[in-house]
Order: C-alpha cells, then structure tokens, then sequence
C-alpha cells in the first residue's frame, strides 16, 4: 500500500508541480514532490494509516488526522488542493465504507423529529466557542469583500448589506429570517433599514443570544426570535431571506422548503437564499457530515432553481460568490488559530484538530474544489415592479457597522 501510495502521490504531484511538499513515513522514509521549498508535510506516524485511507477515502484522512496518526505542517490548504484531484475524489470505498455512509446517511435525515439533535450537534458547543472565530455579529456564512483590505467584520456588515439592497428594504415592511443563527441579519435590517422581522432557529444558544443582543439593542418591538423549525412558520412577509440554512434542508425536503417558502412570502414579494452549493452533481464528504453538520446537503443549482419554478417561484439573479467564502474561512482559520490553545482548554486536542481540518478543508474546497456560494434572489410569482438593472446594488457605500 505504501507504495501504491507514492506512486499515486507523484502521479498527483505531476499534475501540480507548483506545489512542493514533503511526506514522512512511519518507517522513517521521507520523500519530496515537486522543487522548491516544501508547502507542506505530510506526516504519516502509524501504518496502518494508509491502509484505512484506501478504504475509506476522505472519511478516514480525516478520522486518522483527529485521532492524531497524520499530522500536516504548513500550508494545510495546499494539501486539500491536492486532494481535489480526481485520483483521490474518485478512489473506490469498501463496500463496509459505502454501507456505513448510506447508513449514517439514513440515520441523519433531517425530519422534524431529527433536525434539533442534528442542529445541536452542529451548533451548541456554546457561544463562546463560536465567538473565537467569528466576527462580532456572530456571522456563520460567507462575507461580503469589498477589497482585501476589509476587515471580517466589515466584510460581514457588507454581506448584510448586500441583501439588503438586493431585496429592496423598505421602512415598515415585514421580513422573515429561516435559520436566523445569532440573528446578525435581522438585527442589521430592523437597526438599519427600520423593517418588522421574525427569525426562527433550532439552536436554544443561538436563540438566547440572538433575544439578549435584541434587547440591548432596543430593537425588542421590531423582532421576533422563535425557536422553531421552518416547516411550522406561519404568517405572511413582504420579503423572505435564508442565510446558510438551506444546506441542512437536506436532498428530500427540498420541495417541502419551496413550499413552505411560497406560503410565507406575500404574492410578488422578494425573497433571497444565501447558500453552499455546487453545479455538478459530484460526491459529498461523508465526514463532514458524520462529524460536523448531521444532515447536511450540498445542493445542486438546478435542482434548486427547477424546484423554485415548479413552486411558482421565479428566480431572477444569481451570484457566485465562491471566492468570497474562500476568504471568510481564510480569515476564520486565522482567529481559529490564534486562539487554539484556549479552544484547546475549552475543550479538547482532538475538536481542535477536527475544526482545523474543517476550516482550511472547506477554504481549499471553495478556493480549488467544487463548493460555490450562491445567492438567488426570486420572487413569488411575478413582479414587474423590480429594478432593471443593477444599479441600486453598486451605487452610493456607505459606510456599515455592527
């Protein structure tokens, strides 16, 4: 297996040959790939590694990664970038592998019963977790970069105001948050454009802090925090958001989504979705799904904007705003890092181990892999009433503060 390892790894390197890196083996055999000071190292410390990753593809990188048998010293994103090459993304799983996937996979499925305990096992390692990487509005979703300059949390108040601007705000209109998470976009809109908003999350911690900051803010007349799952919203809104929420729908509740949406949004109102997802219909990393977001799906552009239309939804923009997210877990992974001692504390070596692969993971997967960002602004039915063109989008900054 070693040395159909090697073999596969200069294969890879090959291809890249922009990307020196170094790998250790366990025996005390060290090779280098490529010319050039080393990215990385790949540091392989047991032999049995190998084996579980041929047969358990990314699956067992990274449960070897978090037990502490690999260990990787540089550039971890360079890393990813090559494991985004076809050799790799298309290695056959065991059959033991497939079947533990599918279950995991059947045991995660996001029904009304299930979706809080996968919620809470996404989002309630609690608050102060969160807040050693996030921005101070507590934005778990991409930013919004003006220019490399930006701060992350302007680049978040950006994104707020993007969506903002993209939904045509109104003073004294009413707005509806699915999966509101801390509740950084209501609090924006109702601070800054003067709208009525209801927000619902299934995360008890998101919900108490998203009322507290509410409170603070005095802004306690004009939102609403429910903890409550989409499916039982009622009501109707002028406009309707979604930020980051739609990948934990899951593949056989999208339709139930679009219906539910259709019914919350007023006829011709506009709504936007804010969400990961992919225009091939590739794979997914079973890992991330069993160790970080139980439920999860990426999903396909079509399949979204085809389940829209057959709603009575009409789409009518989309933007790609992969290299944007790409930098928001660049600058992520920069405050995770900084503080990993203290999350270290907090917790434990291991989570410490598993969120760095998840961040500079996903970083790479939008810098070089098949993730994108889309925000899909549609309306319920039509309305002739929308801007021609752009403008309002990129006219007049001003200047946005948490």
């Amino acid at each position: 297996m070693k040395k159909t390892l090697q073999k596969l790894l200069r294969t890879v390197s090959g291809n890249l040959p922009d990307i020196p890196f170094e790998v250790r083996f366990w025996d005390g055999e060290v090779e280098r790939f490529g010319s050039g000071v080393p990215s990385f190292i790949l540091i392989f410390n047991k032999k049995e590694v190998v084996n579980r990753i041929f047969n358990r593809g990314s699956m067992g990188f990274g449960e070897e990664y978090v037990a502490g048998n690999i260990d990787v010293e540089g550039d971890f994103q360079q890393l990813v970038r090559l494991g985004m090459d076809p050799r790799f993304q298309d290695m056959k799983l065991s059959l033991r592998t497939k079947a533990a996937v599918l279950l995991q996979h059947l045991n995660s499925l996001n029904t009304i019963k299930r979706s809080p305990r996968n919620i809470a096992r996404a989002y309630d390692l609690g608050n102060d977790f969160y807040k050693q990487y996030l921005d101070e509005s507590m934005a778990y979703s991409c930013a919004y970069f003006r220019s490399k300059e930006d701060t992350l949390e302007q680049a978040q108040q950006q994104k707020y105001e993007h969506i903002c601007r993209k939904l045509q705000l109104k003073e004294g209109e009413t707005l509806i948050d699915i999966g509101c998470g801390w509740g950084g976009m209501l609090l924006y809109a109702a601070r800054h454009y003067g709208i009525k908003g209801v927000g619902c999350t299934l995360s008890a911690h998101q919900a108490e802090y998203a009322k507290e900051k509410m409170v603070q803010e005095g802004l306690e007349k004009s939102i609403t925090i429910l903890r409550e799952d989409y499916r039982n919203m009622k009501g109707q809104f002028d406009k309707f958001v979604s930020i980051g929420m739609f990948e934990h729908v899951g593949k056989g509740f999208i339709p139930r989504f679009m219906e539910k949406t259709k019914t919350l949004l007023k006829p011709g109102g506009i709504g936007l979705l804010h969400t990961v997802g992919k225009e091939a219909d590739t794979a997914g990393d079973p890992w991330t799904v069993k160790y970080i977001f139980p439920g999860a799906y990426i999903p396909i552009l079509d399949h979204v904007i085809r389940t829209m239309g057959e709603r009575g939804l009409v789409p009518v923009d989309i933007e790609n705003l992969r290299l944007h997210y790409a930098a928001t877990l660049d600058e992520w992974g920069r405050r995770f890092e900084a503080n990993a001692r203290k999350i270290e504390e907090m917790f434990d070596w291991r989570l410490v181990r598993m969120w760095r692969m998840f961040l500079h993971g996903s970083a790479g997967a939008f810098q070089w892999g098949y993730l994108r960002l889309y925000q899909i602004l549609f309306t319920n039915g039509l309305n002739n009433l929308l801007s021609l063109t752009r403008e309002h989008l990129y006219g007049e900054t001003k200047e946005v503060s948490p």
